[in-house]
């Protein structure tokens, strides 16, 4: 085994964090701003890239090119290790950004790569490679909800996604087909297809208000799933933001208050 062996144990329901249980010399790398709390006996120090074995054999110019890798994905172009430097046990923990779930995955079981989306890496034990993978086909990079770059993760060790709302499991056979939301797919294992689909028919597309197109998953492998992509999320909370402006916002408000009595009515409420 190349990569660090870690214990984990994740708390909480909606908002939850990882605690890491390190023994002496043993590193956890997470990404900047993911950490909550340390025991003593552990050291953070900032690095480039993902401090993989792969980066620190080849170098300089190794380290500089997985934190390129990072660039490229939209992450920061550091990240932050934890080492435990003392005796016995010591832990540290990190938490997820949003509400939703964390995933913990053992690389190992997964023939050591795992493809996600390119905000859903929290952490990782020490070894694990966070790179990039290539959408290959035109269509599923312009409107597979992820672009052409996702993030590939490798390593025999453990590594923690976090994804919104709850995450669902699914095992993919050969010969079957599902149909995704483009936004709700976290990650998938290396033998799973991810290509995009057009909706059929003209009123699904302008009235159907899922977008013009799903993804299509097939191969045999797993795939995870989120309820609440975090752009979902994210248009949500714009929609009900006040607009700038006294005529504008004295509109929203009263508009939003008829809406809201017309909307109990209807729904039976006195």
């Amino acid at each position: 085994m190349k990569n660090h062996e870690i214990d984990y144990k994740i708390f909480g329901e909606e908002m939850q964090f990882v605690e890491i249980e390190l023994d002496p010399h043993e590193t956890v790398v997470a990404e900047s701003g993911a950490f909550m709390y340390m025991r003593d006996g552990i050291e953070m120090h900032t690095i480039f890239g993902d401090g993989s074995q792969q980066s620190e054999s080849s170098g300089v110019f190794g380290k500089l090119l997985s934190a390129g890798k990072r660039i490229i994905t939209g992450e920061s172009l550091f990240m932050t290790a934890f080492t435990h430097v003392g005796q016995g046990k010591s832990q540290v923990a990190f938490a997820s950004p949003y509400p939703g779930k964390i995933i913990p995955l053992d690389l190992s079981n997964y023939q050591g790569k795992i493809v996600c989306q390119k905000d859903a890496f929290l952490c990782a034990a020490k070894g694990v490679s966070i790179g990039i993978e290539f959408q290959r086909k035109l269509g599923t990079g312009l409107f597979g909800g992820e672009g052409f770059i996702m993030q590939k993760i490798e390593g025999d060790g453990m590594a923690f996604l976090h994804a919104g709302g709850h995450i669902v499991e699914r095992e993919v056979t050969q010969g079957q087909v599902i149909k995704i939301d483009t936004g709700c797919i976290v990650a998938y294992t290396s033998g799973i297809h991810f290509e995009i689909e057009m909706i059929k028919g003209l009123k699904n597309k302008i009235f159907g208000g899922e977008g013009f197109f799903y993804a299509r998953i097939s191969g045999q492998g797993k795939v995870w799933l989120q309820t609440l992509p975090i752009s979902r999320l994210a248009a949500r909370i714009i929609s009900y933001a006040p607009q700038t402006g006294g005529s504008k916002e004295e509109g929203s408000l009263l508009g939003g208050a008829l809406l809201g009595g017309i909307g109990s009515m209807l729904g039976g409420e006195e």
